[in-house]
């Protein structure tokens, strides 16, 4: 089990060229990924985004790759457009002739004339730079990875000792339950000789009203589908698979299913139980949605 919260970095060095890589994610139900890149790098966009999703199959993933560049590699990343140098320099100085001013420019000059220096951010051949990227990538993401599980750990945890509550509560609801039909026996009985009806009911009519209760109140389906759901749940702790949605899933109809013991059952005591599992359920469909 892992959390879809987590972050990560990562970095490469080689040629003059470092490149860092920043990872992080959050909750959200499908997956979805956006890294800034430098311009130069925007080509590697769809294989950065394939890479992070073998890590990550649910979450919303952001991120940062930034480059630096020294020595030789920096020298690289400067260029002077000539072309258009020499046609500013000539138009610049006819100009100048037909104004009757001083032809006073000088190579200084080159540096403000808009479109002659060129700086790259990364050298022209970014496709030198993607082992160095994808090196960065796979430490960045490994990391966050190794984030998401260790939160995982602390969630499924956490997980166990609600579903551990809950399971309890069922487990009173279901020893209640045999005893309700025979509870609105005695008080059907009572509340006739309350009234003082002569002769009360007889016993076929008061066996048949019992048994027509005793069917609207049967929750044994509902306790025996909550029970599967919690032996599916028990499996899902364990699988080295993404169990976020199945677990919602489960949680969905859990509570369904209890919603359907509280309207059926007519007791006391299981109405209380049914109350305690549902604050327990709402409770751990919060926290399932941490989970990837």
């Amino acid at each position: 089990m892992k959390s879809m919260t987590g972050c990560g970095s990562g970095s490469a060095a080689g040629w003059g060229i470092r490149v860092d890589v920043e990872l992080s994610s959050v909750n959200r139900k499908q997956f979805d990924a956006h890294v800034n890149l430098p311009r130069a790098l925007i080509m590697f966009e769809s294989e950065i985004n394939g890479i992070i999703q073998k890590f990550v199959s649910r979450g919303n993933v952001t991120g940062t790759v930034s480059i630096a560049v020294s020595g030789a590699a920096l020298r690289k990343c400067i260029s002077v457009e000539k072309d258009m140098a020499k046609a500013y320099v000539q138009a610049l100085r006819a100009a100048a002739r037909d104004c009757g001013l001083k032809d006073d420019l000088t190579a200084r000059c080159l540096v403000n004339l808009p479109g002659v220096i060129k700086y790259e951010n990364v050298p022209q051949d970014a496709k030198r730079i993607w082992p160095l990227l994808k090196k960065a990538l796979l430490q960045a993401v490994g990391r966050l990875s190794q984030m998401r599980a260790r939160e995982g750990k602390s969630l499924r945890k956490d997980l166990m000792g609600r579903f551990s509550l809950m399971i309890r509560e069922l487990g009173g609801v279901k020893k209640e339950a045999p005893g309700v039909a025979g509870k609105y026996r005695v008080m059907l009985q009572e509340r006739i000789a309350r009234a003082g009806i002569n002769g009360g009911l007889s016993s076929e009519q008061l066996a048949k009203e019992v048994a027509l209760f005793a069917d609207r109140c049967d929750v044994n389906e509902e306790i025996v589908r909550l029970e599967s759901h919690f032996k599916q749940v028990s499996g899902l702790m364990n699988s080295p698979e993404p169990v976020g949605r199945t677990l919602d899933f489960l949680c969905q109809e859990m509570f369904r299913e209890i919603n359907t013991i509280g309207s059926k059952a007519n007791s006391e005591a299981i109405s209380g139980s049914v109350v305690r599992f549902k604050a327990g359920l709402e409770s751990v469909r919060e926290q399932v949605q941490n989970v990837e």
